[in-house]
This record gives C-alpha cells, sequence and structure tokens, in this order.
C-alpha cells in the first residue's frame, strides 16, 4: 500500500467516480451466520496474539561479510517506507554491512533519479522501496545487466520473488491474508449483523483487488451487508473524503455501523466529518484499515478516535527480513519464502505503541546469520 501514491501518479485515466454500488451473493447461512462468525472469530482471536511465537525461518547461511546496500525510498516522508528503512539499518549493523538510503522524495522524476544514482554507485544490493519497478524499467533494466540484486518492499502485489519486473523476492504481506482477516474483523466485532463501507482506490489495480476480497468475505455472513464501495483515489483522499463521509452519513445514518478502507489513511481524512455530525470516536461507525498501519493510524487507535483496528505491517521486521534475503542471494542461495502472518492490532493489545513490532526475529536472524 506504501506504493499507492507513486503508482496513481503513474496512472492514466484514474477513476474519479465517488461510489459504486456494490453487490454480492448472499450467504445460505442462516441469520446471524453463525458458524461464519464462529470462525472469523476464531480467526481474529489468533490474529490478535501479539504473544505468538516467530514463525520466520529456521534455516539459512551464514552472514556474508562486507556488503554494501542502497535502500531506495519511494519517500522517506512515507511512514510503512521510513519504519522499513529503520529495520534495514538495525539488520545492517547486526550483520556487519553498510547501508544508504536514497530518497525518491515522492515523484516519478525522484524515484527515478534516485535509483539512477543507486546503480551507479555499484553496490551489493538495491532495495525499491514503496513503488512499481515498472515505473523504473530503465533503472531495473540496468541494475540487473550490472548484475546487482534488487529486493522490493511493497514493490509488486505478492510476495516472494517475481520475474517481471525482476526481484530476488519482495517483502508484503499477503494481500488475500490481510483481506480476509479484516473482513473476519467487522463480521466477529459486529456479531454477523453489520452494514459496511468499503473505502478504495479503483484506479489502482491492488488496491481493487484487495476490496473485491474484502466484499467477497463480507458476503459469507448473510447479516453483513456491503452499502457501497466508495471509490477515492488515494491521491485526492484529503480533499475528498470529508465530503464523501459526510454524504455517506446522509444517505446510510445509524445503517453505516463499520467501515473497511484498502489503507487507513482514509480514517484521518474522515474523522472531521464524523465528528462534526456527531458521532463519537468510539461509536460507529467502527473502522479497520486493511493495511499498512501507520503511526497516525496506531495514535487514533489508542485514543479510541475513529479507528478501531488496523491490519499493519510488522516494518522492522520486513527490514530485517529484506537483509536475510540479500544475504541468501550473496550466497547464492534461494529466497527464504517466508511470508509475515497478517496480524490485527486494536486499543486492547497495541499496548499504546505506534507500531507492530513482534518478538524474536531479532534473534531468530542473528541466529541464522551466526551474529
Amino acid at each position: 500500500m506504501a506504493a499507492f501514491a507513486v503508482v496513481t501518479a503513474f496512472a492514466s485515466g484514474c477513476t474519479r467516480g465517488s461510489e459504486a454500488a456494490a453487490t454480492g451473493t448472499t450467504s445460505s447461512a442462516k441469520a446471524g451466520c453463525p458458524a461464519v462468525l464462529a470462525e472469523a472469530r476464531a480467526a481474529v482471536k489468533a490474529a490478535e496474539d501479539v504473544d505468538a511465537p516467530w514463525n520466520g525461518p529456521a534455516t539459512g547461511p551464514k552472514a556474508v561479510s562486507g556488503k554494501n546496500i542502497v535502500y531506495v525510498a519511494q519517500s522517506m516522508t512515507n511512514p510503512g517506507v521510513a519504519g522499513t528503512a529503520d529495520g534495514v539499518r538495525e539488520a545492517a549493523r547486526a550483520i556487519g554491512w553498510n547501508v544508504r538510503i536514497i530518497d525518491g522524495q515522492g515523484t516519478p522524476a525522484g524515484i527515478q533519479a534516485a535509483l539512477s544514482q543507486a546503480v551507479a554507485v555499484r553496490p551489493d544490493g538495491i532495495v525499491l522501496s514503496g513503488f512499481d519497478p515498472r515505473s523504473t524499467a530503465q533503472q531495473v533494466a540496468q541494475a540487473d545487466a550490472a548484475g546487482i540484486p534488487l529486493i522490493g518492499w511493497h514493490a509488486v502485489d505478492a510476495p516472494g520473488p517475481s520475474t517481471s519486473p525482476k526481484l530476488f523476492s519482495n517483502i508484503t504481506t499477503n494481500v488475500e491474508d490481510v483481506a480476509k482477516i479484516s473482513a473476519d474483523w467487522v463480521i466477529g466485532q459486529s456479531g454477523g449483523r453489520a452494514g459496511v463501507v468499503v473505502f478504495t482506490d479503483a484506479s489502482i489495480p491492488f488496491a481493487k483487488g484487495k476490496s473485491d476480497l474484502i466484499v467477497k468475505e463480507l458476503a459469507t455472513c448473510s447479516d453483513v451487508k456491503v452499502l457501497t464501495t466508495s471509490n477515492i483515489p488515494i491521491a485526492d483522499a484529503s480533499s475528498r473524503t470529508p465530503q464523501e463521509v459526510s454524504a455517506l452519513l446522509s444517505r446510510y445514518g445509524t445503517k453505516w455501523t463499520h467501515s473497511v478502507a484498502i489503507n487507513d489513511l482514509y480514517f484521518a481524512d474522515a474523522a472531521p466529518s464524523l465528528r462534526a455530525a456527531g458521532r463519537q470516536g468510539g461509536g460507529p461507525p467502527f473502522n479497520i484499515g486493511a493495511g499498512d498501519g501507520d503511526p497516525s493510524a496506531f495514535q487514533r487507535i489508542n485514543s479510541r478516535q475513529f479507528q478501531s483496528a488496523t491490519v499493519p505491517e510488522p516494518l522492522s521486521e520486513q527490514g530485517w527480513q529484506i537483509v536475510d534475503e540479500f544475504n541468501r542471494s550473496f550466497s547464492g542461495e534461494p529466497a527464504s519464502g517466508y511470508v509475515a502472518p497478517a496480524h490485527i492490532s486494536t486499543a486492547d493489545n497495541a499496548g499504546g505503541e505506534s507500531s507492530w513490532d513482534p518478538a524474536g526475529y531479532r534473534e531468530g536472524y542473528r541466529k541464522l546469520w551466526g551474529r
């Protein structure tokens, strides 16, 4: 999701329609969908566990010494990109490597220039963080020609190795898991009876695909109704979401009990309109962000101000995984195949923190590397 703003900048013919009515096949389950509800609540309980043991790779090569990595950031003002960069720096210190950060400043031209600069210094590896490699095809080809392995963070849709564009691995959670657990949270929190608004950006295929998966999972419960899917391009979220939320409140009133957004940022922009309408921060609509988990989302969740939950990326852990994947590449071994499980953060389990940082991965990777 961190890549959306840049992808949107490259997209042509962005959809700017306000809403699209969402339809789904109604489940044959009885009213209240007891079986679906029980399954959803069990899945949510597991996803909320902050003490679950780290389930990362158990085997891997010992540390290769003296490597130099360049981290090309979509923008260091992007909390996800910056948080992952911090994890990479921390892991690099642990393994004994050097890391250089080059900030793309959030613009297509800036990102292309940053990646050109990264290739020019001939590092041992380059991280493509938060942007679509296809928007820098020339620079990616140059890196490939120079034999520099590339690892993405939220660079393509799916986790793991990619052949087009060529990435040794792409580090991200699984979109299907994130979409499902977000919808399960709504089913469970509502007791199987909810009126839901889904916020998405239909101009971005990845975002549209995620929201479609969310709607599909919500439809497994017969008494959970998707009122509408609200299409607001992420680039326009700050200007359009307040007006959109006011219109939705007028149209649906108390029928609107829950929301799921493909990114937490929609709720930052929704809060003023909800507050102006007299809605309470800890009351309906109960909102969950299906991705990112930036510090502002945790602030809203911890203070119970118009966001109840998020499905955050474990940013620091993913930074350590990036370093481990490079170590595998340098050692001539395949990518680990590890994908961090989807987690749900709420005011009850976040502990006042501003990010999701699971326990055990630092020790796990140090053990693998012999550090």
